[in-house]
């Protein structure tokens, strides 16, 4: 009598070991996730030195909360002249650390994969152009030359794109990718 009363707990056994079985395919696991964390971009400063006699002018953007509740401090030391070529040097910093990190330094190490696109608004009387370029002579944009016309206001921006497609029209657009940071300031060429 006992050995009956074993037999439904035998095959109920035999059946919960059947059919449990592992969900992964071959038992192989997933191969890890390799995560590229993007670097944190604070402060993004523009020094244009003028190439004839003048002062130094510097664009600096700062925001030191990211995307906290505080807006990035916008800062222009002067007016630009007018008919005048300024050499620009962009440097991008992460100052959440101590020391600062340059990231400029990474962006230039990796310059098949950066660009920095520059955006007139307004009446502003100004070009730009690039003077340094990737490994593929293509515009890497942390230097450029800005050629002043006559005196006017408007805008600059500058935008750090990562992974933009090369060559390309120098837009926004046209170079795609994904923006590492972007800065508007005022001008005045006076």
């Amino acid at each position: 009598m006992k050995t009956l009363r074993l037999i439904p707990v035998l095959l109920t056994l035999t059946l919960l070991l059947f059919n449990c079985s592992n969900d992964d395919d071959n038992n192989q696991e997933d191969p890890p996730v390799i995560v590229n964390e993007e670097e944190v971009i604070t402060t993004l400063t523009v020094v244009l030195t003028p190439t004839t006699a003048g002062p130094e002018i510097t664009l600096e953007t700062k925001d030191l909360d990211g995307d906290g509740p505080n807006p990035p401090v916008v800062s222009v030391s002067g007016n630009l002249t007018p008919n005048t070529t300024y050499n620009g040097v962009i440097t991008i910093l992460n100052e959440t650390e101590d020391p600062a990190e340059d990231i400029t330094e990474e962006v230039e190490e990796e310059s098949d994969e950066h660009q920095f696109l520059y955006t007139i608004g307004g009446s502003l009387e100004l070009s730009t152009e690039y003077t340094n370029f990737d490994t593929n002579n293509n515009p890497l944009g942390t230097n450029l030359n800005i050629i002043t016309a006559n005196s006017s206001t408007g805008t600059l921006t500058f935008t750090l794109r990562h992974e933009p497609t090369k060559p390309n029209d120098g837009t926004l657009d046209g170079a795609g990718g994904e923006t590492d940071i972007t800065a508007t300031f005022p001008i005045v060429i006076e």
